[in-house]
C-alpha cells in the first residue's frame, strides 16, 4: 500500500500518479511494467516513486484496490442473506458497464496475466453463510469469464442466474 508520504500529496499530484499507474498497468503486465514509464508520464522523479510505493507490486496493489473499491460499490454487502435478484443485477450491470469503466483494461489484464502474481486475497468474513460465499465465488467466476470472453456474456449470465436460484432454494 502507498506510504503516508503518498497520502499527503496534493490531490492533483496523487491523481496524476494514479493515472500514470492506470496507463502502465492497463497496457503492460506486472512482470513487464516499468517504473521509468510511470515516472515519465506522472512527471515525478524515480526516487519519488519509491517514496510513495515499495515497488511495482505495491503500486499495482494500490491501483487494483482502487478499482475493486469502485467495482464493489454496487454489490450487495450482506454476509448473511443471499439476495438472488440484487446479486444477479449487480453482476449483470457490472459486465454491461465494464467497458465504460476506466478500470476495464486493468481488470482484463489482471485476469489475463497478473492474477497469479499477487498474494492471496483477503480472508472471507466468518459470518458469511455458505450460499452467500458460493454466490460471491460464482459472481467473480462469471465476471472473469465474460471479461476474458465477451461473446460468452449471454450464456454465462444465464448459467449464473440459474446457479443463484439453486443456491437460494
Amino acid at each position: 500500500m502507498p506510504t503516508t508520504t503518498f497520502d499527503h500529496l496534493t490531490a492533483p499530484k496523487r491523481d496524476r500518479i494514479t493515472a500514470a499507474l492506470l496507463t502502465e498497468f492497463s497496457a503492460h503486465s506486472l512482470a513487464t511494467a516499468q517504473v521509468a514509464r510511470i515516472v515519465k508520464q506522472a512527471d515525478i522523479a524515480r526516487g519519488a516513486f519509491y517514496k510513495y510505493f515499495a515497488d511495482l507490486t505495491d503500486a499495482y496493489q494500490y491501483l487494483y484496490g482502487l478499482a475493486l473499491d469502485q467495482i464493489h460499490q454496487a454489490v450487495p454487502t450482506s454476509v448473511s442473506d443471499l439476495d438472488v435478484t440484487a446479486t444477479y443485477a449487480a453482476v449483470r450491470d457490472f459486465v454491461d458497464q465494464a467497458t465504460a469503466s476506466p478500470y476495464y483494461a486493468l481488470i482484463q489484464r489482471h485476469f489475463q496475466t497478473n492474477e497469479g502474481l499477487l498474494p492471496v486475497a483477503p480472508a472471507i468474513p466468518a459470518t458469511m453463510t455458505a450460499p452467500v460465499w458460493a454466490a460471491m465465488v460464482l459472481s467473480h467466476a462469471t465476471i472473469k469469464e465474460i471479461m476474458l470472453r465477451p461473446d460468452s456474456r449471454t450464456a454465462s449470465l444465464a448459467r449464473f442466474q440459474t446457479a443463484l436460484r439453486a443456491l437460494a432454494d
